[in-house]
């Protein structure tokens, strides 16, 4: 490539130097030159020609050796390449053997590894079946066994309470019974009051079956003793039990019902039958001044006393016309215990005279005492005033003591002064 260059700038020059030829030719203008010049550039043309031919000669054996050249390195880079390839070939096939040995071993060994670790596992869950087994076999056994100690118990309590029904329903119908027949209905009631006066009275704070009026077979079932205006003296407070349990019930279930005629109805035979047992108790046990001027009625059901206070005036009507008090169990164990506190407040006046007679008795006594405190205070007052002398004493042979110079002398200072001290 750099020859044709060469040679294509000496074309270019020499046809420069023709152009030059020939203008100064043309300026001339002579044959002669013309012809020397012709013939020069015929002749410069030769050589010229010669001069290209062999130059491209030239180039052709350049390039075809060039070429020849080329083709021999590429010939020879293509065969070191695929000797490097086959080489490459080798070892990628050595590595892949060599890969496919060791993913072989390692499968290998993972395999065993993982038998291993599932029969380790095995083993394992087995033994944990069989603790978990005989746990829960021990645990539903001892659940089993609590569970039918429960049942057996709670039978057992069954069993106890259908006994107590049984003995409750067989209750119930002597009850029933009971209450059917007037006279032990009567008792019955009799028997609820006289548990109420021992719960809540002492003994001698009532009476049964007491005679309030001078020749006459009626007694009063239960009274409490008051204190009447003389000295001892008592005045009795009557209670008497009623029960009219028939009219009750037919009021409840004329309310059960829903029937009004039958409600309104019963209600009055209801209300007939109080004032009934009212004036029977006032005829019979209120007799001043051996009694009170009133009396108790004791009604054993609260249900029944809850109807009588909702029939409208009957209670006061009652009170103001046979001076007859209704009460319940409730109620009545309310009364008894005010009762109970105005007696406890009447022994405590009666017994304050007492105590006052009793301070007038020591009060001389007690003038006395207080003089022998006196004169012991005075004794003390000395004795404290001798121990006091008898430390300053002790102190001040503590400093004749302390100021003693020699062991003989102390001693001897010490004795005599401590001798003529006790003496003094």
């Amino acid at each position: 490539m750099e020859l044709a260059t060469l040679l294509t700038v000496i074309i270019l020059g020499m046809l420069s130097i023709l152009f030059s030829i020939v203008a100064a030719l043309r300026v001339k203008k002579t044959n002669l030159y013309n012809q020397t010049l012709l013939s020069k550039l015929a002749e410069f043309e030769t050589k010229l020609s010669l001069s290209l031919g062999n130059n491209f000669d030239n180039q052709e054996k350049q390039a075809a050796l060039h070429h020849h050249s080329i083709v021999q390195q590429f010939n020879t880079s293509i065969s070191a390449q695929k000797n490097q390839l086959d080489t490459l070939h080798q070892q990628l096939g050595q590595i892949a053997q060599l890969n496919e040995n060791k993913m072989e071993n390692i499968r290998r060994t993972l395999h065993e590894n993982i038998s291993k670790l599932q029969d380790e596992n095995n083993k394992r869950l087995e033994d944990i079946r069989l603790t978990v087994d005989e746990k829960l076999q021990s645990t539903l056994e001892k659940r089993l066994g609590e569970s039918f100690k429960i049942v057996s118990e709670r039978l057992e309590m069954v069993y106890k309470g259908l006994g107590e029904m049984q003995n409750l329903a067989s209750g119930v119908g002597d009850l029933k019974k009971v209450l059917t027949n007037v006279k032990t209905r009567g008792i019955w009631g009799e028997a609820q009051l006289e548990a109420i006066l021992q719960q809540v009275m002492m003994p001698d704070q009532y009476a049964s079956n007491v005679a309030v009026k001078f020749n006459s077979q009626d007694r009063v079932e239960y009274a409490i003793k008051l204190p009447g205006r003389e000295e001892n003296s008592v005045v009795w407070l009557p209670i008497d039990a009623k029960f009219p349990l028939d009219d009750y019930h037919r009021l409840l279930e004329a309310q059960e019902n829903g029937d009004l005629t039958d409600i309104d109805k019963h209600s009055k035979l209801l209300e007939n039958s109080l004032k009934k047992c009212a004036k029977t108790i006032a005829e019979k046990y209120i007799n001043t001044p051996t009694t009170t001027d009133f009396a108790i009625m004791f009604l054993p059901i609260e249900g029944l006393y809850a109807e009588a206070l909702r029939r409208i005036g009957i209670i006061e009507l009652l009170q103001r016309e046979y001076r007859i008090v209704i009460t319940s169990p409730t109620t009545l164990c309310a009364i008894l215990n005010s009762l109970q506190m105005g007696f406890k407040t009447m022994a405590i006046e009666k017994h304050s005279s007492q105590v006052w007679k009793v301070l007038e008795s020591i009060k001389p006594e007690f003038s006395k005492f207080a003089d022998l405190l006196s004169k012991t205070r005075t004794k003390l007052e000395q004795a404290s005033q001798t121990i006091s002398d008898a430390e300053t004493k002790t102190r001040s042979i503590q400093k004749r003591l302390d100021r003693a110079e020699r062991p003989a002398l102390e001693k001897g200072e010490a004795i005599s002064l401590f001798t003529s001290e006790m003496t003094n």
